[in-house]
């Protein structure tokens, strides 16, 4: 078969299918609706929510099986947390070294500090010595300009006197070194403390680690079915069971444009399913599509317009699904009918068993 006939063949089906979709609506909804008042063919559905793992691991155990139900918070299943343990355990003792290390640097810090003392008090009596020392080199000066000191007396005092400015020196720069040591001991104790909130960090993500372990329902629902069984090692995100939400449950159906574009959110719909067709169900729309769901290839025509069919969502109140939480099946096909118009009237086979 040729590429160019292969294309019109699957033109061709996908025509075939849009314009049958079209008849099966017009041949499956019910006839002699009164004005206002439209209907369509669906089935009942939930949204589906998957509980899965946060990080890898193994399953320990699952404590639910397909069809229970399940309310918020629940645990459902535990993922083996022994790893987990482990980690918190060495996260623990680099804290308590951390802390030491706290009290170490502390420490030294006060030992920095009682060595700048000390050296700011070497400091001042090398002062008072430079002091001392340049006061005989002026006097002894003063005594070998009129000859009565020897000269050698003269070039003591100046040896001496230079020592002592020497020795000063000596003295400040190591009062700075000592000032360097304290500032580097300060740092140290910072970055003690700086270890001491990253173990606790660590401690905390695992914590929180441990917890995630333990895989609980995100809200009222049902298993669906398990996806993974105890022992097996599954990956980050890895799904272990699938919840429907009963508190979320619906019913999409579809609409011609003519209908869907009279629609309007929160109108008033009832459903009657297959299953139950004595019982009239409630509901309100909660969604109209913006764009056609099957339409035919071409729409130039006013004729062709009437095919484009929309999918419209009749949502259930979450308080009546709560009163017959049991009851709520998804899957289940049934009608919708819905208002198009506030005011237009039911006709007497929905006024009915209607379910509150």
């Amino acid at each position: 078969m040729t590429p160019l006939l292969r294309r019109i063949v699957m033109l061709a089906v996908v025509g075939a299918a849009a314009g049958g979709g079209y008849v099966a609506w017009r041949e499956l909804s019910p006839a002699g609706l009164p004005p206002g008042i439209a209907s369509g063919n669906g089935r009942i559905e939930a949204i589906e929510i998957d509980v899965s793992t946060k990080i890898p691991g193994r399953i320990r155990a699952i404590y639910v099986n397909d069809g229970d139900f399940v309310e918020a918070g629940q645990l459902l299943a535990r993922m083996d947390i022994s790893p987990l343990v482990a980690q918190r355990r060495e996260a623990e003792a680099q804290l308590q070294r951390a802390q030491i290390a706290i009290s170490t640097a502390e420490n030294l810090v006060s030992q920095r500090q009682a060595e700048r003392t000390a050296a700011a008090a070497v400091v001042e009596q090398r002062e008072a010595e430079r002091d001392a020392a340049s006061a005989r080199r002026a006097r002894t000066e003063q005594l070998a300009r009129t000859n009565n000191a020897p000269l050698q007396l003269l070039d003591d005092d100046r040896a001496r006197a230079l020592g002592a400015e020497a020795a000063l020196g000596a003295a400040r720069a190591q009062l700075a070194a000592s000032e360097a040591a304290i500032n580097a001991a300060r740092s140290q104790v910072v970055d003690a403390h700086s270890a001491v909130d990253a173990a606790r960090a660590t401690i905390e993500r695992i914590e929180v680690d441990i917890a995630d372990s333990d895989l609980k329902a995100p809200r009222d629902g049902r298993v669906q079915y398990r996806v993974a069984q105890p022992g097996e090692v599954l990956a980050a995100g890895g799904r272990v069971l699938n919840l429907v939400d009963l508190g979320d449950v619906y019913m999409n159906f579809f609409l011609p444009a003519e209908q869907a574009g009279r629609l309007r959110y929160g109108a008033e719909a009832r459903l009657v399913l297959d299953a139950a067709p004595q019982y009239v169900i409630p509901a309100s729309i909660s969604f109209v599509a913006d764009v056609a769901q099957f339409t035919p290839r071409s729409v130039e025509t006013a004729q062709e317009r009437e095919k484009l069919m929309f999918r419209v969502k009749a949502r259930i109140a979450p308080e009546l699904l709560r009163r017959y939480i049991t009851q709520v099946k998804a899957g289940i096909p049934g009608v919708a009918y819905v208002r198009l118009v506030p005011d237009a009237a039911w006709p007497s086979t929905l006024t009915g068993t209607l379910v509150q």
